[in-house]
């Protein structure tokens, strides 16, 4: 008897903080999700700029790439802790750009390489609070307009972190087009359901 109400405690105490446990993982999951819908309408309003921008240059629209965004996704990630100066982002000198050490791990991580990014180019640019008329300025009035006037560039990925926005275009030859293998398309493809069935997973665990 004794055994069962140490056990029935234990299972009361438990109870209390599993629940808490799972409130917290929701809450989170809820705040990743409104962080994550601001960021889409930044880039959203960005790239419907870009588009009325080269419309009146009689220029074709540049279309979603979804390799060129977990690139810029990832580039913005790069930048997002550094301050925004008279030196950075549209305003680098040509020439003085940031190098990156692990630009192949980036790659790497959006399942891309070199021979398939080569002709494509990334355009950051850093605005206090991202506001929008000021990103939109940042391309297409500054040395970044010169990319979005050329004709070679038909494709687009766009990510921002913090107060950085990172614009990456790409073309329509096998050098540009962020263009990943079937393999690696598959991988991520796998890697995706495998996420979601952890997650699952989690949740179940935590209700036991």
């Amino acid at each position: 008897m004794q055994k069962l109400r140490v056990e029935l405690s234990v299972h009361s105490l438990r109870q209390p903080a599993m629940e808490s446990v799972i409130r917290l993982f929701l809450l989170s999951l809820l705040l990743h999700s409104i962080l994550h819908v601001k960021c889409d309408d930044e880039e959203d309003n960005l790239l419907q700029e870009i588009n009325r921008y080269r419309a009146t240059l009689n220029l074709t629209v540049l279309t979603k790439n979804d390799k060129a965004e977990c690139l810029a996704d990832e580039m913005a990630d790069q930048f997002k802790n550094q301050p925004c100066t008279n030196s950075t982002g549209s305003n680098t000198v040509p020439g003085t750009e940031p190098r990156f050490s692990d630009f192949p791990r980036l790659l790497s991580k959006c399942h891309l390489n070199v021979t398939v990014t080569r002709d494509g180019q990334i355009l950051p640019a850093c605005v206090p609070g991202l506001v929008p008329g000021l990103v939109v300025s940042n391309f297409t009035k500054s040395q970044y307009s010169g990319y979005l006037n050329d004709t070679k560039y038909t494709g687009v990925g766009i990510g921002s972190e913090n107060d950085w926005i990172v614009v990456v275009l790409t073309t329509n030859t096998p050098e540009g087009s962020f263009t990943p293998d079937n393999n690696s398309a598959k991988t991520v493809s796998e890697f995706g359901a495998i996420s979601h069935a952890l997650v699952l997973f989690v949740i179940f665990f935590m209700l036991q």
